[in-house]
C-alpha cells in the first residue's frame, strides 16, 4: 500500500500542485486510529493536508513567503468526527438520527437504509410504504417490497434510501462504471475572465468572499475550512429549510449566516448581488436545483466573470444516478462500504465506517479544489468549475487499500480526544470543539468568527481592508 505521503503527492499533483511543495509537509501518526478495515485515518490526514497545502500556496502567491505544514493523523481523524465531540455548555449531542432512520430487511432478504432526518424525506418514505412513521410499521411494510424496487420507487417519490450492495454489485452497475471514469476532483475552466488581484490581508484567504449554499456535513465542512484560513464565508440558508442544529453549530464556526429566500424574485436578486461580489460559490443543492433558479455554473460565470463555482453531489455528475439525492450513510451502503465492513468485522449485515468519512473527506476536497482553482484564476484568469461527489471520494478511499488488522484499534474518546479540544464562545453558548488539525508555521489556522444561529447576519459582505 502507498504511504500517506505518497497518496498526498498523487492528490496534490493531480490538481496541478508543484511537487516541490511537498517538502514543506510533515505527516505524523500511524494507522489504524479507528476500528475499520479502511484507511479512514490516513484519508483524513491526507485531505486536510492537501487543503492546508493549497492555502500555503495561495499565501506564497500573495506574500512571496513559504511555510511549513504539519498534520497529525490522530488529530485529523478526530476532526473528521468533530460533530461527535462537540459540547454546548457541557452538554453532549442529542440523538443523531430520526426514529425510523436506519437499516431494514426486505422481502428478498436484502438490507435497505433509510435517511429520514428531514421531515419531507420521512414523509416520502412513509407515503411509498403507506405506513405510520414507526419502526415496526416500516419494517412490516418493507416485507412487501424487494430491495431494489423499493430503492427505485422511493427515490422517484422524493425519498433518500439505499439498498446495501457488495462492492462487486456496485461496480457492475452502469452508474459505477460512469463514476469510475471521473477524477477524484474535477477542475474545469468554464469561461473567460481577467485574473483577479488578491485583496489586502495577512492570512491566505483574507478578503476572499465565499458564498456557502450547503447543509449537513460535506459542503459546510468546505466552508468551515475556507474560513479557518481567513475567508469571509457567508452561509446562505432559508427560514423554511430544514436543518440539523448540532451540525449547524459545529460547521458554523468562522462563518456569517444569512437567510435568503431563493423562491422569491427578491431573494434571487439579493443572491445575484452577493454573487456579483463573491470569489467562490460553494453549493450542495440537489443537481439542477440551482440551475432552475438561475444560478448554474454558466449563469454564475456571466454574473461574475472569474468566479470559482464548487459543486457537490452524492453520486457524481455522470451516469444514470447523477441526479439522485444522497447522504454519506446512503452512499456507504450503496457502494459496498457497509457490506465490506460487516464482513471484515464478522457481523451479519451492514456495518458503518467509524466516521462519516465520505462527507468529511469530500468537504476538505471541496475546499482544496476551490483554493487550487482560485490560485489558477489568479495566474491564468478564467472562471472555473470544481466538481466533487461522495461517490468519487468513496472510490478514492476504497482504492487506498484495506487493513487486515484495522479492527484491533480501539475507538477514540476521552483522554485521546482532549488534547485537540478548544473552548470558544458562540451564539449558542460555550463550545468545546475540535480545533483545526493543520498547523501552518506562518499563517496559523483559526476561526475568527463564532458559530451563530442561522440567519443571524444581514445578507451583505463585510468591508474589505
Amino acid at each position: 500500500m502507498q504511504t500517506p505521503r505518497e497518496i498526498l503527492a498523487g492528490l496534490w499533483t493531480s490538481a496541478g500542485g508543484d511537487p516541490g511543495a511537498l517538502e514543506a509537509v510533515t505527516l505524523t501518526g500511524e494507522e489504524p486510529q479507528l476500528p475499520s478495515s479502511f484507511r479512514v485515518a490516513a484519508a483524513a490526514q491526507i485531505v486536510i493536508a492537501a487543503a492546508a497545502m493549497a492555502a500555503a500556496q495561495i499565501w506564497r502567491l500573495r506574500s512571496g513567503q513559504s511555510q511549513q505544514i504539519a498534520v497529525d493523523m490522530r488529530h485529523a481523524v478526530i476532526e473528521c468526527r468533530s460533530e461527535r465531540y462537540l459540547r454546548v455548555d457541557g452538554k453532549p449531542p442529542p440523538p443523531a438520527w430520526d426514529a425510523i432512520a436506519g437499516i431494514y430487511n426486505t422481502r428478498d432478504q436484502r438490507f435497505v437504509r433509510l435517511h429520514t432526518n428531514f421531515p419531507h424525506h420521512r414523509a416520502a418514505v412513509c407515503n411509498v410504504l403507506n405506513c405510520k412513521p414507526e419502526r415496526e410499521n416500516v419494517q412490516a411494510a418493507l416485507m412487501q417490497w424487494d430491495g431494489e424496487a423499493f430503492e427505485t420507487t422511493a427515490y422517484a417519490a422524493g425519498g433518500v434510501v439505499a439498498m446495501m450492495r457488495s462492492h462487486e454489485e456496485w461496480s457492475d452497475l452502469p452508474h459505477a462504471k460512469a463514476v469510475a471514469t471521473l477524477p477524484t476532483i474535477s477542475i474545469e475552466k468554464i469561461g473567460e475572465a481577467a485574473p483577479k488581484p488578491w485583496p489586502a490581508g495577512n492570512r491566505p484567504l483574507a478578503g476572499l468572499r465565499v458564498l456557502d449554499l450547503s447543509r449537513v456535513i460535506a459542503g459546510p465542512v468546505a466552508g468551515r475550512t475556507l474560513a479557518v484560513h481567513g475567508a469571509d464565508v457567508l452561509l446562505i440558508s432559508g427560514p423554511e429549510l430544514p436543518a440539523i442544529p448540532w451540525l449547524t453549530i459545529d460547521t458554523g464556526r468562522g462563518k456569517l449566516s444569512s437567510f435568503v429566500e431563493l423562491k422569491t424574485d427578491q431573494g434571487r436578486g439579493v443572491l445575484r448581488e452577493l454573487l456579483a461580489q463573491a470569489d467562490i460559490l460553494s453549493q450542495g443543492y440537489r443537481p439542477r436545483a440551482l440551475e432552475a433558479l438561475g444560478f448554474s455554473p454558466q449563469d454564475a460565470a456571466r454574473i461574475n466573470p472569474g468566479i470559482i463555482y464548487v459543486s457537490l453531489s452524492a453520486y457524481g455528475h455522470a451516469g444514470p444516478w447523477a441526479e439522485r439525492r444522497g447522504f454519506d450513510s446512503l452512499v456507504q451502503t450503496a457502494t459496498g462500504f457497509n457490506h465490506a465492513e460487516g464482513q471484515a468485522a464478522g457481523v451479519e449485515g451492514p456495518k458503518e465506517l467509524p466516521a462519516q468519512m465520505l462527507d468529511h473527506a469530500t468537504g476538505y476536497l471541496m475546499a482544496f479544489g476551490a483554493m487550487m482553482a482560485k490560485a489558477r484564476q489568479s495566474r491564468e484568469g478564467g472562471s472555473w468549475h470544481v466538481r466533487v461527489s461522495l461517490a468519487q471520494t468513496g472510490s478514492w478511499l476504497w482504492n487506498l487499500g484495506r487493513m487486515a488488522d484495522g479492527f484491533k484499534a480501539e475507538d477514540l474518546k476521552g483522554d485521546a480526544v482532549s488534547p485537540f479540544v478548544e473552548e470558544v464562545a458562540s451564539g449558542f453558548g460555550s463550545l468545546r470543539a475540535i480545533r483545526h488539525s493543520a498547523v501552518l508555521s506562518k499563517t496559523p489556522a483559526f476561526w475568527s468568527r463564532p458559530a451563530m444561529p442561522l440567519g443571524s447576519h444581514p445578507p451583505q459582505w463585510p468591508a474589505r481592508d
